[in-house]
């Protein structure tokens, strides 16, 4: 697997190709994920080859953008089928990475630990103290498709962490808490808003 010459051609494509308005789904974000993937790995006891495979599929989970939003996720999957022979990867190689980057596809439906750790560092945010800045992205991006005001935002940010869970122990462990808080703090945001209106 040549790992760091595949890292090199997806963060090239991802630079030219991804749309301007994607605020949320941009650089930033595969970069976060590929952040969140290896701390989770290294907690979970993720051995080197499934690292490569694991920080592979982070890198191409949403390349499937560069052509168009729905179904992202099978995209960057072809994308992966005819990509990465180039750079060394096996056919096994391929499978893995297209099942953990269809466990991102929401609702997540994890089938191993490395899809579990994809899955989890992909919204690793939910429980994170950055989740604001996070998240008014993700708002930002989606009013760029459709006419979203404030109360709908919150009603689908409530429900969203009320059925998002964590898979790994690492993530329950350290996001779930904080994820709970946010819940609350939505919540009374919602009640605030609908009084006020």
């Amino acid at each position: 697997m040549k790992f760091n010459q595949a890292e090199k051609f997806i963060y090239n494509k991802l630079q030219q190709e991804l749309p301007e308005h994607l605020y949320y789904h941009s650089i930033y974000h595969v970069k976060d994920v590929l952040s969140a993937a290896i701390r989770l790995a290294e907690s979970e006891g993720i051995e080197e080859d499934g690292l490569l495979l694991l920080k592979t599929a982070v890198l191409f989970h949403d390349s499937g953008f560069t052509v168009q939003s729905k179904d992202h996720e099978t995209i960057g999957c072809n994308i992966v089928k005819e990509v990465l022979p180039q750079f060394d990867y096996s056919q096994q190689d391929i499978d893995m990475i297209a099942g953990m980057i269809m466990a991102t596809k929401i609702p997540q439906t994890p089938h191993n630990l490395l899809e579990q750790i994809i899955a989890d560092a992909d919204l690793d945010y939910l429980g994170r103290e950055d989740y604001w800045t996070i998240s008014s992205n993700l708002y930002k991006e989606i009013t760029m498709y459709s006419m979203l005001n404030e109360t709908d935002w919150l009603k689908i940010q409530i429900s969203f962490l009320e059925q998002h869970k964590y898979f790994t122990n690492t993530a329950i462990q350290t996001r779930n808490e904080k994820k709970k808080e946010y819940i609350c703090i939505l919540k009374d945001m919602l009640a605030l808003q609908t009084k006020n209106n």
